[in-house]
């Protein structure tokens, strides 16, 4: 699936490429308790791994990843990617038969440089994928899921629209190599205008 960038004033998100790897190890660097709930790239060869898995997904179309650039001086700051991209089968006479575009998504594998928490970076990053998703695309929904013991990331979810659905038990392998339980937030087609209005709201103040 085509990638380009999606620029705003603060961040920019770049597709992730092979290139980005020092900068992805630099952002992560040293900080472990930071990404105790995140598969989160420590060194050269974590992050050339991580980038190569990311890349092979989006090759079979279920990912798009991005590198998170700061405007301000071009540093790597993290990443983030849609992922879990569905195509759903619809019948022929209906009016999305031959869609080409995603139906659904989900965001996700998204971290940053500690130095970039409480910045506006997160939520200008999500304005730019949810805008993406909902207004390019045109999906019908946006999925988030995180660790159901990562606090901080569950307010995040919420605080930018993300409505909770539930807790989807033994969901996936956590960072702790344990399975994990995922608290599931989605956003659908007709929440996003006020979604998006939260979110510049939330952006104007930071």
């Amino acid at each position: 699936m085509k990638s380009e960038n999606l620029q705003g004033k603060h961040i920019r998100l770049e597709p992730l490429e092979h290139r980005h790897v020092d900068g992805l190890v630099k952002a992560a660097a040293g900080d472990h308790e930071l990404y105790q709930w995140s598969p989160v790239p420590q060194t050269t060869e974590e992050a050339a791994k991580y980038v190569a898995t990311a890349l092979a997904w989006k090759d079979a179309g279920t990912a798009v990843p991005y590198a998170t650039i700061r405007v301000a001086d071009s540093a790597i700051i993290g990443s983030t990617r849609f992922w879990n991209i569905e195509h759903w089968a619809w019948p022929q006479g209906h009016a999305f038969y031959g869609r080409c575009l995603p139906d659904a998504c989900e965001i996700g594998y998204t971290w940053l440089a500690r130095s970039s928490l409480r910045t506006p970076a997160n939520t200008e990053a999500k304005l730019l994928m949810l805008t993406h998703a909902f207004e390019i695309w045109k999906v019908l929904r946006v999925c988030l899921h995180t660790d159901v013991r990562n606090e901080r990331s569950r307010a995040a979810i919420e605080r930018i629209g993300g409505k909770f659905e539930g807790i989807l038990r033994a969901h996936r392998m956590a960072a702790d190599f344990i399975p994990r339980d995922s608290a599931r937030f989605s956003i659908i087609a007709a929440e996003w205008p006020e979604a998006k209005q939260r979110l510049i709201r939330l952006l104007d103040r930071q």
